[in-house]
């Protein structure tokens, strides 16, 4: 999942989730050129997440292109955990004193997690929406939905600039945090950071579609282990923790007294999901290649050979990502 410009959108592109960067490096893959700006999963060297958990500059450029978000936007809706919506429920049922849900939606994009988590929610909610990029922040405000599951009306705001001093303080009020595709681009510290100011403010969160480093390609190709090797070392660098950022998280969470509810959420693409194959490709490849240069030249042939069978839809993908619950210990004396 790295973001800056690629999130979802509703009527205006659709959507995905935080993270993906792409733009493909020089030499590799020969129709990469049409990828689309800020698609793809991967970041490069110095570009943080649209929204950051400390110190950012709110006229950073946008990293994440709407129409990567609008791609991305029902693969991750058919990949979230539902299983995991009955136990929030019954937590978010059980808060204290709530007239109403209060979300805070962190890198919200063009808000896909919104429409596709307030429709299955009871009860008015009123989400904040937090993004450092006004244009994402413009589609998130006109798709979202109206209503929750029982009718009840759905409100929203919009925040643009870091989440930088994210505190308890900042979440006081709170019934929910969700964000898409946001660990696995943050640092240990700054996935510290957000546990601790969840679990003190109380407050349940909800983090969906976490790479979690592991990839199917069917038909299989003797280079594809080495691609996700190269891959999955990309996204480490600079001290992001990439495919080991949700146990990163779990510890975290647990550390600071909340219960943690781990679930698969995979995509699984198909001759359906085509298009959005083929911008996940080139910049999965294209991000292996930066990391070891020496497989530029089997990396184009791969990139190559792959595309074609995706525009014969004849590929089928699996990338694996992982969705956690934690349900931090209510204040007020909620049980």
């Amino acid at each position: 999942m790295r973001k800056t410009a690629t999130k979802q959108s509703g009527k205006i592109p659709a959507q995905p989730g935080p993270r993906e960067v792409a733009s493909v490096k020089p030499g590799v893959p020969t129709d990469a050129e049409s990828v689309i700006p800020g698609a793809g999963p991967s970041t490069h060297p110095g570009e943080r997440p649209t929204v950051r958990l400390r110190d950012a500059g709110p006229d950073d450029a946008p990293r994440y292109a709407p129409e990567w978000l609008e791609l991305r936007e029902g693969p991750d809706a058919a990949a979230r955990a539902g299983d995991l919506i009955d136990p929030l429920r019954i937590r978010l049922a059980n808060l204290p004193g709530k007239a109403g849900l209060v979300i805070h939606d962190l890198g919200c994009g063009t808000g896909s997690m919104g429409r596709w988590l307030a429709p299955r929610l009871d009860g008015p909610q009123h989400w904040i929406l937090h993004d450092r990029d006004p244009y994402l922040l413009h589609f998130a405000a006109v798709a979202s939905p109206r209503s929750a599951a029982d009718g009840s009306r759905v409100t929203v705001e919009t925040r643009r600039g870091d989440v930088g001093l994210l505190t308890p303080d900042a979440l006081a009020g709170a019934s929910l945090v969700t964000a898409s595709a946001l660990l696995d681009v943050l640092t240990r510290e700054e996935i510290e950071t957000l546990a601790t100011a969840c679990t003190g403010a109380g407050c349940p969160a909800l983090l969906t579609l976490s790479v979690a480093g592991r990839v199917e390609l069917t038909s299989s190709d003797p280079l594809d282990d080495e691609i996700a090797d190269a891959f999955n070392a990309h996204q480490r660098r600079g001290g992001l923790l990439g495919p080991d950022a949700v146990t990163v998280a779990c510890e975290a969470f647990s550390e600071r007294g909340a219960t943690v509810r781990l679930h698969p959420s995979a995509w699984r693409l198909g001759p359906a999901e085509s298009a959005l194959t083929a911008q996940w490709l080139r910049g999965w490849v294209g991000a292996a290649v930066e990391e070891r240069p020496e497989l530029k030249e089997p990396a184009e042939r791969y990139l190559r050979d792959r595309l074609e069978a995706c525009r014969a839809g004849e590929l089928k993908v699996v990338v694996h990502h992982s969705d956690l619950l934690a349900l931090s210990r209510p204040t007020g004396g909620a049980s």
